[in-house]
């Protein structure tokens, strides 16, 4: 169980570019009553996306890149909401929409540590019990797992607030930050984001250096190709420490 000083997030604290917010949801909790059913997760891995016009520099790999649509429409809403999409037609994903109304972004919560509601977690993720040191390290590792280890789902919890916790299709969510930052913060690639947007050019992946639920890296289609067309050095890549 996590003992650092937490407190409730606020849009403010939400308010600036998802590439600048994203260290802070390190050792952040995202907290969900789903079906009468509590989860605390503590988060130790992030990805940071931008929509069209955020920022100083266009980001390929976001689903807003081409502006609003139907299905990215919360990543333009205000900060503290969750944007709940769809991966492979399977999984559910979760992001903090960050930035004010009206610019698109929004940071992926990659992965976790089940902090309470094992149980709940180990039903939603139709985990063998009792559970082993690796499937309780496994529960949340992965933004698909995550997903279902906090039981949101799309569509129908997209949209939820988690500043205010407000009860949402059934569905309540809060997002708590820790008063003192993170200081291990590695920096580096998203994973399986395919072209440049998966490259270093794109050092938007966040997580806590050393955390055994830390996702593994895996490139995206072409990624690995424009890497080492760029900088000539794709078939390892590297952490950076903050």
């Amino acid at each position: 169980m996590s003992s650092d000083p937490l407190h409730r997030a606020t849009r403010a604290e939400l308010g600036g570019l998802a590439v600048d917010v994203a260290p802070l949801l390190l050792g952040a909790e995202l907290r969900t009553v789903v079906a009468d059913s509590e989860v605390r997760l503590r988060l130790t891995e992030v990805e940071a996306y931008h929509g069209h016009g955020t920022g100083p520099r266009a980001d390929p790999g976001s689903h807003a890149r081409m502006g609003r649509t139907a299905r990215n429409a919360t990543m333009w809403g205000e900060p503290g909401h969750l944007y709940v999409y769809l991966s492979h037609g399977i999984h559910s994903c979760v992001n903090v929409v960050c930035g004010p109304e009206g610019q698109a972004g929004g940071i992926l919560m990659r992965a976790g540590e089940v902090l309470s509601g094992v149980d709940a977690v180990a039903v939603r993720r139709h985990a063998s019990t009792p559970l082993t040191k690796t499937a309780l390290r496994d529960l949340a590792r992965g933004p698909g797992r995550l997903g279902q280890a906090v039981g949101l789902r799309h569509p129908i919890h997209d949209g939820i607030d988690a500043i205010t916790g407000e009860e949402f299709e059934g569905a309540r969510a809060e997002l708590w930050l820790r008063d003192d930052p993170v200081v291990e913060v590695a920096t580096g690639p998203r994973v399986g984001v395919g072209g440049i947007a998966g490259t270093e050019a794109f050092p938007w992946r966040f997580w806590i250096a050393g955390d055994p639920t830390v996702s593994p890296f895996r490139w995206g289609r072409g990624a690995q190709a424009e890497s080492l067309h760029t900088t000539g050095v794709g078939s390892m890549i590297p952490a950076r420490g903050r």
